[in-house]
C-alpha cells in the first residue's frame, strides 16, 4: 500500500493485523487493534494539550509500550517527534529540548534512578500519568513531505545537530529495510536498540508496523533478561550490536537457554570479525544475517544481500539501497545522494550547506572504498585518521587486524603525539586471555605495515560506548 505518512501507515495496522499481538511489554499484551485505538486517543491528548501541526514533542524515556503510543500519537496529532537519549543528563537533554523548541516533554520518572528535569517553561508529562489515555480519538491531516522527526546526532563529534526527515522518506526507506532484513508478518521482534535512535525507532518500530511484527521492547540490555525473553516469547527477529551476539554464543555453549526460535539477525555499528559472522551462522539458529551502513543524515544507505559471503557481510556494509547513489571522493570520503538524504539540520543552514553540497551529495565524514562488485567498505572516520611519518593510518583498519588475534575481544585505536613520527597508534584492548602488550605488538608487526602497528597497548575492562554501541573515542583521548 502507498501510505503518505507514518500515522496513516500506523493507524491502518489495526485493520491490517487485527487481534495479532503488536506489543508485549512485561505483563502488558496489546493487539494491533488496541494499539491503534490507544494511539488515536493519545493524538487527542496531544491536540487537547495544544500540539498543532509542526509542533515538536520530545520524548526522554526508555523503550516501552508507552513510548510507542506517545511517539505515534504525537505524529498523528500533526506534531514532530524529537527523541532524546536516555543516557543524557539534565543539561544535555535540556539543550536539545530548548533548541528543538519542544512544546511538551514526556519522561518516565524513576528509570535508572534518574530525575528527568526539563527546562523551565516546557510542560513535563510522566508517561505513567494517564495523559496518553485521556484524549478523544483524533488524527490530523498531514502530508508526506512534512517533517516527521528531528533526530539529534549522537554528539561523538561535537554538539548534536537536529536531523530533519519527512514522512515519505522514512516510509520508503524502511519498507525496503523490511525486505533486506527479512522481517516478516508475525515475527516476534525483540528491540534492544534504543527507540531514541534510528535503529530502534525506524528499523524497529516503523518496520514492525509496516510488516505486522510483534514488538518486545527492552529498556536496558541485561544478558539474562534478554535470554529469558528469547526463550519465553519465541523471539524470531533480533538485531543488535556484535556484543549481543557474543552473549548469545556464550549462552548456546552453556546450553542454558532455548534459542531455537531465532531466525533473522541484523548487525552493524562496529567492526565485525569474519569469524563472528561465521559463528553466528553456524552455531546459532539464524537463517539470515544482514549488515548495513546508516547514519542519522541518510537513514540506511547500503545493506548486504542474500548470497553475500561471510567475508562480505563482515568486512563490507553491502551495496546501495534502491534510489541511493554512493561514490568515493578524491580524499576517500563516502558521499551519498538520493531521496534518503535529510531535509537539513534544524535551524543550522551553515552546517547543512557544509554537509550537503550543491549537487545533492551528503558528505558523511566516513572514509571508505568500493570493491569491484559495488560493496562499500568503511575504513574509518575522516577525523579519526592520523598520520604516521607521512603515511595515513586508519583506526578501523588497524582494529580489524587486531581483532584477528584470538586474545582480543574488543579494541579501539587512536592516534597519539610522537616526537619523531608526528603521531603513532595507541590501542585500547579488552582481552579474553592474558597477553603481554609487547607480544601483541610483535604479532601486529607480522600482520600489517610498520606504520600501522600500535606503539602502545593499554588493556582495559571495557571500552566507553554511547547508548547505540559506538565507542566514544573522545573519552579515550
Amino acid at each position: 500500500m502507498n501510505w503518505r505518512t507514518i500515522p496513516e501507515m500506523v493507524l491502518s495496522a489495526g485493520d491490517r493485523f487485527g487481534d495479532a499481538e503488536a506489543v508485549v511489554d512485561g505483563d502488558l499484551r496489546i493487539s494491533f487493534t488496541d494499539l491503534s485505538d490507544r494511539i488515536r486517543c493519545a493524538a487527542g491528548s496531544f491536540a487537547e494539550a495544544g500540539i498543532g501541526k509542526g509542533d515538536r514533542v520530545a520524548i526522554w524515556a526508555p523503550n516501552s509500550a508507552a513510548w510507542i503510543v506517545a511517539a505515534f500519537g504525537s505524529l498523528a496529532a500533526g506534531g514532530i517527534l524529537v527523541p532524546v537519549n536516555t543516557r543524557y543528563r539534565e543539561d544535555e537533554a535540556g539543550d536539545i529540548i530548548r533548541r528543538s523548541d519542544a512544546k511538551l516533554t514526556l519522561v518516565q520518572d524513576g528509570f535508572l534512578d534518574q530525575e528527568y528535569a526539563v527546562p523551565a517553561g516546557v510542560p513535563r508529562i510522566d508517561l505513567g500519568s494517564g495523559f496518553l489515555e485521556s484524549g478523544n480519538p483524533f488524527a490530523r491531516r498531514i502530508n508526506g513531505e512534512d517533517i516527521a522527526d528531528i533526530m539529534y546526532t549522537s554528539g561523538t563529534t561535537g554538539r548534536p545537530k537536529g536531523v530533519m526527515m519527512n514522512h515519505a522518506q522514512t516510509l520508503r526507506m524502511f519498507a525496503e529495510w523490511c525486505d533486506l532484513a527479512d522481517l516478516r508478518r508475525g515475527d516476534r521482534y525483540m528491540i534492544v536498540n534504543p527507540f531514541f535512535h534510528m535503529f530502534g525507532y525506524k528499523a524497529g518500530l516503523v518496520a514492525s508496523f509496516i510488516r505486522g511484527a510483534t514488538v518486545l521492547p527492552v529498556p536496558v540490555f541485561e544478558t539474562d533478561t534478554v535470554l529469558d525473553l528469547i526463550e519465553r516469547e519465541s523471539v524470531t527477529m533480533l538485531p543488535g550490536p556484535p556484543t549481543l551476539y557474543h552473549a548469545l554464543l556464550a549462552a548456546q555453549r552453556r546450553g542454558t537457554h532455548d534459542l531455537s526460535s531465532l531466525r533473522a539477525a541484523v548487525t552493524g555499528s562496529a567492526d565485525i570479525p569474519v569469524d563472528l559472522i561465521r559463528r553466528i551462522r553456524n552455531e546459532l539458529p539464524f537463517e539470515t544475517i544482514m549488515t548495513g551502513y546508516g547514519l542519522s543524515e541518510a537513514g540506511t544507505a547500503t545493506a548486504s544481500r542474500p548470497g553475500d559471503t561471510f567475508e562480505q557481510i563482515a568486512t563490507t556494509v553491502g551495496t546501495p539501497c534502491d534510489g541511493v547513489e554512493v561514490r568515493i571522493a578524491d580524499d576517500g570520503e563516502v558521499l551519498i545522494r538520493g531521496y534518503n538524504v535529510m531535509q537539513g539540520y534544524l535551524d543550522d543552514p551553515q552546517a547543512t550547506a557544509e554537509a550537503v553540497d550543491p549537487d545533492g551529495w551528503l558528505h558523511t565524514g566516513d572514509l571508505g572504498e568500493l570493491d569491484p562488485d559495488g560493496h562499500l567498505r568503511i575504513i574509518g572516520r575522516k577525523k579519526d585518521m592520523f598520520v604516521v611519518g607521512g603515511f595515513n593510518a586508519y583506526p578501523a583498519e588497524i582494529e580489524g587486524f587486531l581483532l584477528e588475534h584470538p586474545a582480543v575481544d574488543q579494541v579501539a585505536v587512536i592516534g597519539i603525539p610522537d616526537e619523531r613520527l608526528g603521531q603513532v597508534g595507541k590501542a585500547f584492548v579488552v582481552s579474553s586471555a592474558p597477553i603481554p602488550a609487547e607480544d601483541l605488538i610483535a604479532w601486529s608487526r607480522t600482520r600489517m605495515a610498520g606504520f600501522k602497528v600500535p606503539r602502545v597497548v593499554d588493556f582495559v575492562d571495557a571500552l566507553p560506548v554511547n547508548a547505540t554501541g559506538k565507542v566514544v573515542k573522545e573519552l579515550l583521548r
